[in-house]
């Protein structure tokens, strides 16, 4: 009978909003704090280390550890990682992001889609569209990422900081039909927007804070778009560390939540994973992952693969999590879960602390033998 990990509770790191780096401060749905990163890199990592993360969504994983003088290594099926990712582990300076922006024509005329006006008012959205194609299926320099990856943060959100009406919170996009509706209900008209004040705004609170003088630089990195199940461009026992989050079954919906930031990128929604909601069908996922984990980790190397609750915690995924792992030739040492209070982001849902959502981090600690 295989034996069951120790298990840690408590509040294990900080719960705060912005107790981290605020390079992090890029919303996406599902994403853990910094501090959860740093807690393991912190034990199981020196200067100069590789730290993957297969799964990297937003890449809190690999800028921590990047920030710590670590290499990042990340993949992820959707192509908006990348984008989002890359501009921030070698950010420029923001007097050059400042002169990009003033020197971009404004001015010419250029069709815009009319089912958009819903989220923005004519003129906005016309400055989105010649931002949009300025950068499709072009080379970037690292200014042009960087704006394109703000822009992608402020399309739509609830505040006056974002280029929409008022919205959801700026992780997700709803519906055309349910943007309607909301207008409706609340008699909302999309305001004007100044596109390339808002962009220097979010850049100047992105870059609010100097980086640190031990930041790996950007060239060390290695970054990829690709499933986790798959092989990979790293080298067999090349990596120290582990830190990753893998979909909860198929509680996010990536596809429709990202729609509006895959029409600006220019990526089609069908290059969009979404995560089968089927236990066994997701257990052969992390299986193959976790392989693919082993197979870069170097000898005695950790792998720290974190869950939330599921369905109400009637699902105990790290129970799953575990045998995946031990499928995968990994061996689970610790189990760790941490307790947090909502932030205000559930507020917008109108949900009660401790009530619904993810209330807890849970994490499966493994190590390579």
């Amino acid at each position: 009978m295989r034996k069951h990990p120790p298990i840690e509770t408590g509040s294990l790191w900080s719960n705060r909003q912005r107790d981290a780096h605020p390079l992090h401060e890029v919303s996406y749905r599902a994403c853990f704090k910094p501090a959860l990163a740093a807690y393991f890199i912190d034990r199981f990592t020196s200067p100069g280390d590789t730290v993957l993360d297969p799964f990297m969504g937003r890449g809190t994983t690999l800028l921590e550890a990047a920030l710590r003088g670590r290499r990042a290594a990340g993949g992820d099926a959707n192509p908006l990682g990348e984008m989002l990712v890359s501009p921030r582990l070698s950010p420029p300076p923001l007097a050059d992001v400042a002169i990009w922006l003033s020197r971009f024509d404004w001015d010419r005329g250029i069709q815009t889609p009319a089912e958009l006006l819903t989220f923005y008012h004519p003129e906005t959205l016309r400055r989105i569209c010649l931002l949009r194609e300025a950068f499709l299926g072009k080379h970037l320099d690292p200014v042009e990422s960087w704006v394109r990856m703000v822009a992608l943060n402020r399309l739509t959100g609830h505040s006056p900081g974002f280029f929409s009406v008022r919205t959801l919170p700026p992780n997700q996009a709803i519906s055309l039909a349910a943007q309607r509706a909301l207008n409706a209900r609340h008699n909302l008209n999309p305001p004007l927007r100044d596109v390339a004040a808002l962009i220097l705004k979010k850049s100047r609170s992105l870059l609010r804070h100097p980086l640190p003088t031990s930041m790996t630089p950007s060239a060390h990195h290695t970054l990829w778009t690709g499933h986790a199940e798959m092989p990979g461009p790293l080298a067999e026992g090349s990596v120290t560390l582990a830190v990753t989050s893998p979909p909860f079954l198929n509680v996010v919906d990536y596809r429709r939540d990202n729609w509006l930031r895959c029409w600006f990128a220019g990526i089609e929604s069908e290059a969009v994973p979404h995560c089968s909601g089927s236990i066994c069908s997701w257990e052969t996922m992390l299986t193959a992952a976790l392989a693919e984990m082993r197979r870069c980790l170097r000898s005695c190397g950790h792998a720290a693969v974190e869950v939330g609750e599921v369905r109400r915690g009637s699902i105990r995924l790290e129970d799953h999590v575990i045998a995946c792992g031990q499928s995968a030739g990994l061996v689970p040492i610790r189990i760790l879960i941490h307790s947090h209070a909502f932030t205000k982001t559930s507020r917008c849902w109108g949900i009660a602390n401790n009530q619904a959502g993810t209330n807890t981090h849970r994490v499966v600690l493994f190590q390579k033998q």
